[in-house]
């Protein structure tokens, strides 16, 4: 079997990372592959059972390849009989799957338990890890505490790791969320520490220990067998070393010990902080896929509204509700899906004035009736009945619409037409 470790950096129950999952199960042998999610990252969680429920659905979905659960949430309250369980799942499995939670908790319920060793066995032996977002980051030297930095305002330092990327001969501490946009007007880059703080914290490292940073929805895929590491996704992979870095764009393939060396890549200075005007697309936190894609739809809805077409306006609203399906297994920490749900319902309020009013031209309505008028106008004036032709432009007039005479005929336009909200 294939010896692989894959990193990445979020999107990992997301249709971004759909066709990576697959490829690499692909990889793992005739289907069934047995497959394990590991839960302990979100275990102090109330919602446990839930994203469970949402990952096993993904991979089986989506996917197409079932996945079961090797439950291990609390090493205090674990019976012995649920650790040894937990430990033979990951034994048998041949696809090792975690992400979201606090790298801080996982870290505390794997340290010292035989997890590190099984996944060390992997890499050795055969089988594909594959660590995502809160997971990933407990996979080198050192660890961020993301949360207690972030939320608690605990000074920056780090944790000790797991250190699974020793196994590829690296020396690193990985930081996924890399380019993480979330924060608008403040930084929130590498996994929401920020430039400042992140120089902090490389101070910090021994030497030799870089940061391997990897940007969200974006996979980095070390083949421990070829000796390759093949970057996919939208984003790119950083090698970082005291405050300079380079990057791989998604697409390449590359060996492994090129990442850390002087001669690959170009080495790019990284600016002390960033600055995002309020109104910037990228300071909205318009970067994950899904978003991007719901504000594009709200301007083909806008478009196809103000042309009046009923028929592109409900393509957007569907598009929509397909898009809140598709990344219904995501683990969103943010409220992106209800921005979906709420931009669906405006959709749906402004469909509902547009077919009130009605969405087709007036003028294609009115044209039959106003025309027989005004040629009933024209016949009573070529009779001498003007003060009948005088009365029926009243009409027309006092109904909104404005005629204008001329020696070729009379014409006529919509003065206030239907307007859309």
């Amino acid at each position: 079997m294939p010896r692989i470790l894959c990193v990445m950096g979020s999107g990992e129950t997301a249709p971004t990372m759909v066709s990576v999952h697959a490829d690499l199960l692909a990889r793992m042998g005739p289907p069934p592959v047995p497959a394990v999610l590991l839960d302990t990252p979100f275990g102090f969680q109330e919602n446990a059972d839930d994203i469970c429920e949402r990952a096993m659905q993904y991979f089986r979905q989506n996917v197409g390849s079932p996945i079961d659960v090797a439950t291990y949430r609390d090493r205090e309250q674990a019976t012995p009989l649920e650790y040894e369980t937990m430990l033979s799942r990951i034994s048998q499995a041949r696809y090792v799957f975690a992400g979201p939670g606090s790298p801080t908790y996982a870290l505390r319920q794997w340290h010292g338990t035989a997890v590190p060793d099984l996944l060390v066995e992997k890499l050795q032996n055969g089988g594909c890890v594959t660590f995502a977002s809160a997971a990933a980051c407990g996979l080198g030297m050192f660890s961020l505490p993301v949360y207690e930095v972030y939320k608690v305002g605990e000074p920056p330092s780090w944790l000790s790791g797991l250190d699974l990327l020793r196994t590829l001969g690296l020396r690193v501490a990985l930081i996924p969320h890399y380019n993480n946009a979330e924060g608008g007007t403040h930084d929130t880059r590498y996994c929401y520490m920020g430039e400042r703080r992140l120089r902090m914290l490389e101070a910090q490292l021994p030497d030799g220990v870089d940061v391997l940073g990897v940007d969200e929805h974006t996979a980095c895929i070390f083949d421990i067998d070829a000796g390759t590491v093949a970057v996919r996704g939208r984003g790119v992979v950083t090698w970082r070393h005291r405050g300079e870095q380079r990057q791989f764009e998604s697409g390449s393939t590359m060996p492994i010990d090129a990442l850390a060396a002087e001669s690959s890549g170009v080495r790019v200075a990284v600016p002390s902080s960033v600055t995002r005007e309020p109104g910037d697309a990228q300071g909205e936190g318009g970067t994950t896929p899904f978003i991007d894609e719901v504000r594009a739809q709200d301007a083909a809805a806008d478009d196809a509204l103000s042309r009046r077409d009923v028929d592109a306006t409900v393509a957007a609203m569907l598009a929509v509700e397909s898009l809140i399906h598709d990344w219904s297994a995501d683990t969103f920490t943010s409220d992106e899906q209800d921005q979906a749900r709420a931009l669906v319902r405006r959709i749906a309020v402004r469909l509902g004035d547009l077919a009130r009013q009605g969405a087709a031209d007036p003028r294609e309505r009115l044209a039959p009736v106003v025309d027989r008028i005004l040629e009933l106008r024209r016949h009573m004036r070529s009779e001498g009945h003007y003060d009948v032709a005088d009365r029926l432009r009243d009409v027309l007039v006092q109904a909104g619409l404005e005629v204008r005479d001329s020696r070729d005929g009379s014409t006529w336009e919509i003065t206030e037409p239907p307007r859309v909200v």
